[in-house]
């Protein structure tokens, strides 16, 4: 099983979450932040440190948010891996918890 990050990433991009990461499996896009599941070791460390929620064991997904499952594998082929802690966006807040947000999503 993998982590997956969902919808509420998408212009939030808190990177709290690839500092705790022991395997380097965090891939930076331009306002979304995905997991390789084939790096991914299920260590669940990273869930409880997304300020936003967007983190979730592939198992948990929400039923809306499933194509992030296949999302986040089809991204990690072409974006860099990230491993260190940057600050979010300035409107990161703003955007925290608003639906309906992947039309956002830049590749």
């Amino acid at each position: 099983m993998t982590y997956v990050v969902t919808e509420n990433c998408i212009k939030c991009k808190y990177t709290d979450c690839v500092e705790v990461c022991p395997v380097d499996c965090f891939h930076e896009g331009p306002n979304f932040l995905a997991i390789d599941p084939e790096e991914c070791i299920d260590c669940a460390l990273c869930e409880p440190e997304c300020p936003a929620e967007a983190i979730f064991a592939e198992d948990d997904v929400p039923p809306d948010q499933e194509a992030f499952i296949q999302l986040n594998a089809d991204l990690c082929v072409d974006w860099p891996v990230i491993t260190e802690i940057k600050p979010p966006p300035d409107d990161a807040d703003e955007w925290e918890g608003k639906p309906d947000k992947l039309a956002l999503l830049e590749r």
